[in-house]
């Protein structure tokens, strides 16, 4: 008796169909995890857009444009107004370049010292040490070393024909009145002090200015101003000019206004997280044909009451009419295709802002506006205890049970195949017997007097 056989077939029978119920189920629930992970994405998404648009600050928001960028370019804050400003720029603020007098190509700094560094006779003093014995060379690192935070750059300038050499040094701290000088109560680093008078490349011993720190000269609308940055804050409230470079015979035009690019761009980030919402939606709840004689494909969330309820709510919300000029999208060339995606007119669009930007911030913020409505909407189904988490809660309960399910099964499947090898083999064992018993009859029978075998 084949017993292996028998008990694995009739495992089998038992096991087979139940398994396929329980891969079915998981099957069907995992998809629709994965469809509610699809929806709660692209919710997400479309909220982030929603709290991008809403936002006053972002239609409050001011551009600086500058008709020449290479000489001057501009920022303006919330608060500035919006204007035109004319601008001349005939010098750049600079700073300053002294040096020492020439110095032998065998200087030291002998007992060495300190060498007390400043911008203008009353600026902070930065004191750089100077080890005995250094070279012009071991002086100008030590000085650029203990001076790099500052802006001020130490070199040594050789004339090729004589081999004398200067200290030279470079600042980029700008203004009038900021020059390098360079003092020392050391006796042998006295030929590397500088001070504020020019110096006179034919004098060897001259030290001092070679080009005094400047204020930059400009005008803006006419009236002529100085400053002694390139940065140039408070000439017009909260409007900074950055001036790149002087051309005294130029006018630049510098233009305030809102900053529509900013609304624009955010607009089009909305529209384009509502159409991605629209089409993940479609996908999940629709019927698609996919060829003669094969079933179609079925949307996951196809028939699915929740999300009809939700997209109902949204499409609602995106008509009912606000309280300003520009009541509904369509008044910004906002409008609603057949499939139900969005399309924007950006001549309307563009239109719309440059007649009253402030209405279409109305439109789109604070609490009564269209961004803070959709998403109310939609909070109730992206919140952490929301519609999609407790239903993917509830799903991962599911698979939770069909994995008990499973268990549930093999343990009872282990039990059936067990019992049956016990009662297969115990028949076994018993046709054995009745067989050696039929077999000891016929020999007894066949040992009897008169017993006729019968062939």
């Amino acid at each position: 008796m084949d017993i292996d056989g028998m008990v694995g077939a009739i495992v089998a029978a038992e096991k087979a169909p139940k398994e396929a119920q329980l891969a079915r189920l998981e099957k069907a629930t995992t998809s629709k995890i994965s469809a509610l992970g699809q929806l709660s994405g692209a919710l997400s998404t479309f909220q982030t857009a929603l709290n991008n648009l809403n936002d006053a600050s972002l239609f409050e928001e001011r551009s600086a444009t500058s008709s020449d960028s290479n000489l001057v370019t501009a920022t303006a804050g919330k608060t500035a107004q919006n204007g035109s400003y004319s601008l001349k720029i005939e010098q750049l603020a600079s700073g300053s370049k002294t040096a020492s007098k020439v110095l032998g190509s065998a200087f030291t700094a002998g007992a060495g010292g300190s060498l007390n560094i400043r911008l203008g006779a009353e600026g902070s003093v930065t004191e750089v040490k100077i080890e005995p014995g250094a070279t012009l060379s071991e002086i100008r690192d030590a000085l650029n070393t203990q001076l790099k935070d500052t802006g001020i750059t130490a070199d040594l300038v050789t004339n090729p024909s004589d081999g004398k050499t200067r200290l030279a040094m470079t600042s980029t701290s700008t203004g009038i009145g900021k020059d390098v000088q360079i003092s020392s109560d050391a006796a042998d680093l006295q030929g590397l002090t500088i001070g504020s008078a020019a110096l006179s490349s034919d004098d060897p011993d001259s030290s001092g200015v070679l080009e005094a720190a400047g204020n930059a000269k400009f005008s803006i609308n006419g009236l002529a101003l100085d400053s002694e940055s390139n940065v140039i804050d408070g000439a017009i409230p909260d409007v900074t000019f950055t001036l790149l470079a002087a051309d005294k015979e130029k006018t630049v035009t510098v233009k305030i206004d809102q900053d529509r690019a900013g609304v624009t761009a955010n607009v089009k980030k909305f529209v384009d997280a509502y159409n991605a919402l629209m089409t993940t939606t479609n996908s999940l709840t629709s019927i698609v044909k996919v060829g003669e004689g094969k079933e179609p494909v079925t949307g996951e969330l196809l028939g699915d009451s929740s999300v009809r309820g939700l997209l109902s709510n949204i499409r609602s919300e995106m008509t009912t009419p606000g309280s300003g000029s520009f009541g509904v999208l369509t008044d910004l060339g906002i409008t609603t295709q057949k499939d139900g995606t969005l399309a924007i007119n950006d001549a309307k669009l563009k239109t719309a802002l440059e007649k009253d930007v402030d209405a279409v911030g109305t439109l789109f913020t604070g609490d009564t506006g269209l961004m803070n409505r959709l998403d109310s909407k939609i909070k109730g189904f992206t919140a952490s205890d929301g519609v999609l988490s407790q239903r993917v809660s509830g799903l991962n309960t599911t698979i939770n049970s069909i994995d008990d399910q499973r268990e549930a099964l093999t343990l009872r499947i282990e039990k059936m195949q067990t019992r049956l090898f016990s009662q297969f083999n115990a028949m076994d064992s018993m046709i054995g017997q009745l067989l050696t018993t039929s077999d000891w009859l016929t020999q007894t029978l066949e040992g009897l007097p008169g017993f006729v075998k019968k062939d």
